[in-house]
């Protein structure tokens, strides 16, 4: 490795730097976050020695078609991590740190919706949302916010003693907000002023050495895990780090192999021979890890929290509107053939997502395997000429001339090879697949009042919550293939391309 390469996998900043631009600063945070979450949880550096081996082999396998959705540089250095915090307030605070790096808010995902077992969080992404942006360091933050005004989860005492307490904490020092807020005006920070703010934002998300109150932390780890993690705690930390992978089947026999235990599914869509689209995730399962633990009687004695476990992810290509209702509908037919299957004792695979492990008896995953055929189309082609997914569209050049003159309608265009489709590559979640992870790394199911009406969160209310404008991602990925059908259209001299087929 060169000493280039060897400071961009350390987060280094170069001697002599003047000055560091948002994306550097956000390379350079994602590379020391990832150094500090591999120390902490050594289970996270085998995961991305694997990925990376992995990855070696698959470009070898496939060559140029394994970059497809992003060139192995980019894949390689590619990572999302995942914090939780208690109140509008600290996401606000969230924000300013992320906005440093040039990392917006894009979706609203509502996890107490999406899990089986009680999980009393809102979410939201913060990522880079130009496509440049991410061809430069596309990392993200999966940013979780307890609820505590949700009913279902927490009494009216309960609630007040827990938002007393977050009340009473400060998870991001001042100087740490001042420096984001600067480096986010002038679009940049000084190279001492750089080094300073990500060594505070790297040690805000460090794991405490702090004891844990562990009569409070147990009292919300009856309601949740995730509610003790959150509020159970004076601080935050990076609850899982997840590194992208090319091939995650393999990653996770590797891994298996390597005596590392996995959780027991595949989330997502599952494994076929058609394109890929959406996002596969999994996991090794959450470790115990030493923690300070505070009595009722004041004393302090060794303890153990099972909280922090390494993720790795496959990304595919992003689905248009129609394409994620195709696929939603996809995913409630399964639900209801296996509750069909449980009712008459035929029991039901574990986890949220579609596919499941090599390992397991996956009835689920044969299900989804034999179901996908039928619905989605297996070219890239098909899914470009039928809506279903998001592309960017290139006149192509050296089209042989035949005499023709272009059809104005997008599968015109497509079957006569005047454009080629590259895919846009689906840089954002699944509520179901996060929560399938969250529901997997958990001891318990917690509780949850079904039968009351829960508390009413959506975009707009978090919007104001951050204080910045939570995205859409449906609308960035429209934009983008609009802003590529608007070029095609000039070249070609059409006064626009419509998107359905004219015939």
């Amino acid at each position: 490795m060169d000493q280039q390469a060897a400071r961009e996998v350390s987060g280094a900043i170069p001697e002599g730097t003047a000055r560091l631009t948002p994306w550097q600063l956000r390379a350079a945070f994602a590379a020391r976050l990832s150094t500090m979450y591999g120390r902490e949880v050594p289970a996270y550096t085998t995961l991305v020695d694997v990925s990376r081996e992995v990855n070696e082999d698959v470009l070898r396998e496939r060559g140029a078609d394994a970059e497809r959705l992003g060139a192995i540089g980019r894949v390689t250095a590619e990572r999302h991590g995942a914090i939780r915090v208690g109140t509008p307030a600290e996401l606000a605070q969230v924000g300013r740190v992320f906005g440093a790096l040039g990392m917006r808010p894009v979706g609203f995902y509502d996890l107490r919706e999406a899990a089986a077992s009680a999980v009393p969080v809102v979410s939201t992404a913060f990522r880079p949302v130009d496509g440049d942006e991410l061809a430069r360091n596309p990392f993200r933050v999966f940013t979780s916010l307890l609820t505590p005004a949700d009913p279902r989860f927490f009494d009216a005492d309960l609630r007040a003693r827990l938002e007393r307490f977050l009340g009473e904490r400060e998870l991001f020092p001042a100087e740490l907000l001042a420096l984001a807020d600067r480096a986010e005006a002038e679009q940049g920070l000084p190279g001492d002023h750089a080094e300073r703010f990500l060594q505070l934002a790297v040690g805000a998300f460090e794991l405490s050495p702090e004891p844990v109150d562990r009569a409070w932390y147990e009292t919300l780890e009856r309601v949740s895990a995730v509610a003790a993690d959150i509020g159970g705690v004076r601080s935050t930390h990076i609850n899982h780090l997840t590194p992208r992978v090319l091939d995650i089947d393999e990653l996770y026999r590797r891994m298996t192999d390597r005596g590392v235990r996995m959780i027991d599914a595949i989330q997502g869509p599952p494994k076929w021979e058609g394109p890929d689209v959406l996002l596969r995730q999994t996991s090794f399962r959450a470790l115990d890890e030493p923690r300070a633990m505070r009595q009722p009687d004041g004393s302090v004695v060794p303890g153990a929290l099972r909280v922090r476990f390494g993720e790795v992810e496959a990304r595919g290509i992003a689905l248009s509107r129609r394409g994620r209702a195709l696929y939603d509908e996809l995913l409630a037919r399964l639900d209801a053939e296996g509750a069909a299957g449980a009712a008459q004792g035929g029991g039901a695979t574990q986890g949220g997502g579609a596919d499941t492990a090599p390992a397991t008896p996956a009835t689920r995953a044969d299900r989804a395997r034999a179901l996908w055929p039928d619905h989605f189309p297996r070219t890239e082609h098909a899914l470009a000429e039928r809506g279903l997914a998001h592309f960017t569209y290139h006149v192509v050049a050296d089209r042989p001339r035949d005499g023709r003159t272009p059809p104005p309608d997008l599968p015109g265009l497509l079957r006569e090879g005047w454009v080629r489709a590259d895919p846009i590559v689906y840089e954002d979640f699944l509520p179901r697949s996060a929560a399938g992870i969250f529901q997997s790394n958990l001891d318990g199911s917690g509780t949850r009042k079904d039968g009351e009406a829960g508390a009413a969160y959506d975009s707009d209310w978090l919007s104001g919550a951050v204080g910045r404008d939570v995205l859409d991602p449906f609308a960035l990925y429209e934009g983008q293939q609009e802003e590529s059908l608007g070029r095609v259209a000039e070249e070609l001299r059409l006064e626009r391309v419509e998107v359905t087929s004219t015939v």
